[in-house]
C-alpha cells in the first residue's frame, strides 16, 4: 500500500503542475484587478489629509451618545419594536417552512418536489430589503412590513434547510413502523420527526439571530424599529442621538446572539 501511495505521489509530481489551477488563479487575478480598474476608486483622495481630517470630524461628532431618560425610553421602544419584528419574521418562516419542506423533500411526488423547490428559490432569491420594499408599497410603512419581508426571504432559506435535512434523515425507523401497520403520517411523526427537530430548531434560531440584524436594517426602508430611528437621525445629522441607537442595537444583538447560542448549544447532545 505504502509502495502504491509514493508512486501514485512520484507520477503526480512528474506530471508537473496543474495547468487548470494556474489558469484558474490568474483569472481570478485579472477578475480583481480589472474589478478595481473598472470602479476607478480614488485611493489617493480617500487617504489625502483632508479626507482624514473630515472623517475624523465626523466620527467625533457620534461622542457623547445622546442618554437623556426620554430618549433612552425611546430607543427601547424601538429595540423592542425591532425585536418583536425579527421574532414574528422568524416564527411566520419556521410554520411555512415546515409545511413547504415535505413536498421540497419529494414526500408528495416529483411534481410537487419541483414546484416546492421552485417557490423556495424564487423566495430566497429576493433580498430582505426588496422584499421590504415590496411589502412596504403593499401594507404601508411599519414594523408589519419588516415582519412579512422577513418571513417571506427567510422562508426560502429554512424551506430549503428543512427539506434537505428530511433527505438525509435515516428512514429505516419509518418505514419499520408502516410494515407494523402504522399510518404514514404517525410512522412519519414517531420514526422520522424526532430526529430532525433539534436540528431544525438549531437553524431555526440561527437565522434569528440574522433577522435580528436584518431587521434593524430594513428600518431604512420604512419598516420600523431601530432602522427607522437610525435612518431619521442620520437624515438630520443627530448624530449623537444615532450614536444612542447605534449601541442599542450593539446590545441588542449581542444578548440574541448569546441567548440562541446558549440555546443551540443545549439542543446539540438531543441532536447528537
Amino acid at each position: 500500500m505504502s509502495d502504491f501511495s509514493v508512486s501514485a505521489q512520484d507520477r503526480a509530481s512528474a506530471a508537473g503542475p496543474c495547468l487548470t489551477c494556474i489558469a484558474v488563479s490568474l483569472a481570478l487575478v485579472a477578475a480583481v484587478v480589472a474589478s478595481f480598474a473598472y470602479l476607478a476608486i480614488d485611493y489617493r483622495g480617500l487617504f489625502a489629509a483632508t479626507s482624514l481630517r473630515a472623517m475624523g470630524r465626523f466620527i467625533a461628532e457620534f461622542w457623547p451618545p445622546d442618554l437623556s431618560p426620554a430618549f433612552v425610553a425611546r430607543t427601547a421602544w424601538g429595540a423592542l419594536q425591532t425585536l418583536a419584528v425579527s421574532a414574528l419574521g422568524t416564527l411566520l418562516a419556521v410554520a411555512c417552512a415546515a409545511l413547504l419542506a415535505l413536498p421540497a423533500a419529494g414526500r408528495l411526488g416529483w411534481a410537487a418536489r419541483q414546484a416546492a423547490r421552485l417557490l423556495l428559490n424564487g423566495l430566497r432569491s429576493v433580498p430582505e430589503l426588496v422584499w421590504a420594499a415590496l411589502m412596504v408599497l403593499a401594507a404601508g410603512l411599519g414594523p408589519f412590513a419588516g415582519a412579512l419581508a422577513l418571513a417571506l426571504h427567510t422562508t426560502g432559506v429554512l424551506g430549503r434547510l428543512f427539506a434537505e435535512t428530511l433527505e438525509n434523515a435515516p428512514r429505516e425507523p419509518e418505514l419499520a413502523l408502516i410494515r407494523s401497520g402504522s399510518g404514514r403520517v404517525a410512522a412519519f411523526a414517531y420514526g422520522t420527526l424526532p430526529g430532525v427537530v433539534a436540528q431544525g430548531v438549531a437553524y431555526a434560531l440561527y437565522r434569528w439571530e440574522m433577522n435580528i440584524r436584518m431587521a434593524a436594517v430594513l428600518g431604512f426602508v420604512g419598516a420600523g424599529g431601530l432602522g427607522q430611528m437610525l435612518y431619521f437621525h442620520l437624515s438630520i445629522f443627530q448624530q449623537a442621538q444615532a450614536s444612542t441607537v447605534l449601541l442599542a442595537m450593539i446590545v441588542l444583538v449581542i444578548a440574541v446572539d448569546a441567548l440562541s447560542s446558549r440555546w443551540r448549544r443545549s439542543l446539540a447532545p438531543a441532536h447528537a
